[in-house]
């Protein structure tokens, strides 16, 4: 591997990010990956691994949700600002950084660090959210007011200022550059913002209907179209939660073991990636860790293992 290639490099960044979602644990999920073998699974590639920590984030119990239309908002936004840094410097180092979470509200970090870090060359990025949500939902039209149902909104130019304006200028990423991949659960509100926006989403049906390759083709079509290459967002529960059971919200009929793999394999196969991150691992609700390796599993998968 050349040294000039980001990818010989990786960046480990945790993220135990608990404030935008609903149900508690998540903030976990960066120690049940590492737990699981990322570092050493990584290393074993032939990779050089740099584990940099977690940003620090506050603990629920230790601060006020704020308004009940976007709760704990500021505290996430700060969050997300360091994230953004981390990512940045990890990238300005020739790294390429993989992000450990955490509830889903982080991408608003990592997204934005990437995009900033692009910015900076001239150069845009391009997006694929694999996820069983749209995230797409704003502070008007979120049931919960939690913001881990918000960050593709926020990316996309579509949310509160604390959060659409990390590191400079908003949109992070033009819609037309957005792939979600695996939808089966969205809100009424949240279908016509997802529509409108124009971003290509891709349900559980097409998947189903054209198989994953050709979801994925396609998406990564989308996301490499007029960029510099995309960003990975993989939320754990877009897996079908007889093999992801430990999530922060597990919707059935998911992704098979296989089709997340295949996912992962076409996306290393294209050569855009620039950066990644791992969500919603919720080791209270988990078997034996179960969702955790199999998380580490499929970021090995994205840098290269295979089968021969």
């Amino acid at each position: 591997m050349s040294s000039s290639n980001p990818r010989t490099h990786i960046a480990i960044i945790g993220a135990p990010m608990d404030l935008g979602a609903g149900r508690r644990g998540v903030d976990m999920g960066p120690s049940a990956i590492r737990l699981a073998g990322l570092n050493e699974k990584i290393a074993s590639l032939g990779y050089s691994v740099e584990d940099l920590g977690n940003i620090e984030v506050p603990q629920p119990e230790s601060v006020t949700p704020g308004t009940e239309k976007a709760r704990y908002l500021p505290q996430i936004a700060e969050a997300c600002t360091h994230i953004a840094e981390r990512v940045g410097e990890a990238m300005s180092g020739g790294r390429f950084p993989i992000v450990l979470g955490g509830d889903h509200s982080i991408a608003v970090g990592t997204v934005a660090g990437v995009a900033s870090h692009l910015q900076q060359q001239g150069q845009k990025i391009g997006l694929i959210w694999i996820d069983a949500h749209s995230d797409m939902n704003t502070p008007e039209s979120s049931p919960s007011g939690n913001v881990h149902g918000m960050p593709l909104a926020c990316l996309t130019g579509n949310g509160p200022d604390e959060l659409t304006g990390i590191l400079g200028a908003a949109p992070k990423v033009r819609p037309e550059n957005v792939a979600i991949i695996g939808l089966r659960s969205v809100d009424a509100k949240e279908r016509f913002i997802v529509k409108q926006t124009g971003v290509k989403a891709f349900t559980m049906r097409e998947i189903d209907e054209r198989g994953l390759r050709s979801v994925m083709e396609e998406a990564i079509r989308v996301a490499t179209d007029g960029t510099a290459g995309f960003h990975l967002s993989l939320d754990m529960d877009a897996v079908d939660p007889q093999e992801a059971p430990g999530v922060g919200t597990p919707v059935k009929g998911g992704m098979t073991y296989r089709e997340a793999h295949l996912a992962m394999e076409t996306v290393c196969d294209c050569d855009s990636l620039l950066s990644m991150e791992v969500v919603e691992v919720n080791p209270v609700i988990d078997e034996h860790n179960r969702t955790a390796n199999l998380a580490v599993e499929l970021v090995m998968s994205v840098l290269g293992k295979r089968i021969l």
